[in-house]
């Protein structure tokens, strides 16, 4: 039975390597339809891709590159972008090239065209998924959850404390968890902040009278909002010359659950280029039907509700 994961994941897997040993255990594959991945190692002047399947080559014509690739859907850059990446497929046969060599027919849609069937249609709203971040954009980062099948993660949807850009969370190729948000049409939405943890899991982790690392995330006139972890920020005392972005030091004066606050003092700040780590998780169950942010003695109720439509 096939295991749908994102691109890249079976790369390495005894049963991936034993596939490709010999042209007998291709056929095997391809009899069995087993989902297997190589590394793209050309593009050709047509867009088919050569695959590097060990015993031997391998091709994933243009039209089978990817679902949508025939009608127009999606863009030859879909295919181009994968040379020296791995690429899942189907072995759906074998030829003799010019050179009387065998070559493997392989179809890397039809791989997405079974994923589809077997694995993301079955998903419904709070189920948890692997993904693998393919890139990124101002308003969200785009992710595998299986077979190169992309979703969106809105910004607003990446952690409780907000960011100017994806890139201060992720990078592409990071392996992450997610929420499946919303299905529309087909059309898969992700959320990200429900595994980074509830306001007081959070806070569990600081206590007043410490010195702690933040990132300055604004600068209000009434203060500056510091991030102490992805869910959690607090409300610092002005201090002159200091701008979003920046790393600091903070004392911790207060933390006070039913307000959902932690009163800071700015100790120190400095510019850091960092590169974001891979998330810290709270929740690791494979579906949520409900996430409550806000603790119970709150004066506010934050949460999500994750309902199928």
């Amino acid at each position: 039975m096939n295991e749908f994961t994102p691109e890249g994941w079976k790369m390495e897997t005894p049963e991936n390597r034993a596939a490709f040993q010999s042209a007998s255990s291709l056929a095997d594959a391809c009899r069995d339809r087993q989902i297997l991945e190589g590394r793209a190692v050309i593009c050709d002047s047509s867009h088919n891709l050569v695959v590097d399947c060990g015993c031997m080559r391998g091709l994933i014509p243009r039209e089978e590159g990817a679902i949508g690739m025939n009608d127009g859907s999606v863009r030859d850059i879909a295919v181009i972008s994968r040379v020296n990446r791995p690429v899942c497929f189907l072995v759906t046969g074998f030829q003799k090239n010019e050179d009387g060599k065998t070559i493997a027919l392989l179809s890397r849609r039809a791989a997405q065209e079974l994923c589809m069937k077997e694995y993301v249609s079955t998903l419904v709203p709070g189920d948890i998924v692997n993904a693998r971040i393919t890139h990124l954009e101002t308003f969200g980062a785009f992710a595998d959850i299986g077979c190169g099948i992309v979703s969106l993660l809105p910004i607003d949807m990446i952690s409780v404390s907000r960011i100017d850009h994806p890139r201060e969370r992720f990078s592409v190729g990071m392996d992450i968890t997610a929420v499946i948000k919303a299905i529309d049409n087909g059309r898969i939405s992700l959320t990200h902040k429900e595994l980074l943890g509830t306001w007081e899991e959070n806070a569990a982790l600081f206590s007043p009278g410490e010195t702690v690392a933040g990132i300055i995330r604004s600068v209000e006139s009434y203060g500056a909002f510091v991030e102490l972890t992805p869910n959690l920020a607090g409300l610092a005392e002005i201090k002159e010359g200091i701008s979003p972005g920046q790393q600091a030091s903070v004392y911790i004066k207060s933390i006070i659950p039913s307000k959902m606050k932690v009163k800071l003092i700015i100790v120190d700040t400095f510019q850091y280029d960092y590169r974001p780590c891979a998330p810290d998780y709270f929740y690791h169950e494979k579906h949520m039907d409900r996430f409550v942010y806000s603790p119970e003695s709150s004066e506010k109720l934050v949460e999500t509700v994750f309902t199928s439509s």
